[in-house]
């Protein structure tokens, strides 16, 4: 992406914004299919596009449980992408390996949307964070940014990293020594000039914080379940954390939570997150239009 290609997401995401406040729903992608895909469990992702195509006046084949599908009986990636491209206009795809989305795209003719490919990027979640961040603050150049919790396992914050580098930010990262952001992408942020910090608790990054970004341990990535007791409850977000936080602050989590944000917290007008999620559905809305030719 570049920052104009971002900025036109978001114009025609802007643009779904007020669509659906105006009228719901509408027929712009009226007979298009799309293949929702999901070797993972998800909620928020799959239901958010199932929601955009939907909302579009298009309709959806969902494959959530493929353990009841062909995949079970052994079939490949590729072929189960170039069958479902003979029934789908664009299909959304989750799988718990890296490159799986680059995979399905070199066998697939019809466009492929990622929508998480095991540990490693996230791309439409990023596109909902700028989003958001932008909503929220009316900027991105001249921000702090600190990335709080499990930044090894978490793709949402590999994905909003690399995007963040396209913009004059500072970024701070906030975990447990086990669970630090990838060297590899330090090193690519640092290539790009982007001031980037390390630190092991967030009383010397929260009171400069613009968008404090807060991720889950994710349970599902640990082989050894002693590891994941050890280091899941190490940072949670209470009104009296945010009380070394700005004013003008946003608080921001791609969800689900498991105790790292207290419910209390919710009331803050800080608290951005569910806000967040109304910002995926603009976006995805947006991606279809655009893969579709129809934006």
């Amino acid at each position: 992406f570049t920052r104009s290609d971002l900025d036109y997401i978001f114009d025609v995401a802007h643009e779904m914004r007020e669509m659906v406040a105006r009228v719901g729903s509408f027929d712009l992608l009226k007979g298009k299919i799309l293949a929702s895909l999901f070797y993972e469990p998800s909620t928020r992702t799959s239901s958010s596009f199932t929601s955009a195509m939907e909302r579009l006046g298009g309709s959806v084949i969902p494959i959530s449980e493929v353990r009841y599908s062909s995949v079970s009986k052994g079939e490949s990636l590729p072929d189960t992408v170039r069958t479902l491209e003979c029934y789908a206009d664009v299909i959304v795809l989750r799988h718990p390996e890296i490159g799986s989305a680059a995979l399905a795209a070199k066998y697939a003719r019809k466009p492929i949307i990622n929508a998480g490919d095991g540990v490693g990027e996230h791309p439409t979640q990023a596109l909902l964070d700028l989003l958001t961040i932008v909503e929220e603050l009316q900027q991105i150049d001249g921000l702090t940014i600190t990335m709080l919790g499990d930044l090894k396992y978490g793709r949402t914050v590999h994905s909003l990293a690399r995007l963040l580098s396209l913009y004059n930010v500072k970024i701070n990262y906030v975990s447990p020594e086990i669970l630090r952001m990838p060297a590899e992408i330090i090193a690519e942020l640092d290539e790009k000039g982007i001031p980037q910090a390390q630190f092991n608790g967030l009383e010397a990054t929260l009171p400069n914080t613009d968008v404090l970004y807060v991720t889950r341990v994710q349970k599902e990535r640990f082989e050894d379940q002693a590891v994941y007791e050890s280091v899941k409850g190490a940072f949670v977000i209470s009104p009296e954390t945010l009380k070394a936080a700005k004013d003008y602050m946003i608080v921001m989590h791609p969800l689900p939570r498991v105790g790292e944000i207290t419910m209390e917290v919710d009331d803050d007008p800080r608290a951005a997150y569910f806000r967040q999620m109304e910002y995926g559905l603009y976006v995805r809305m947006a991606l279809l239009a655009m893969v579709l030719g129809k934006a």
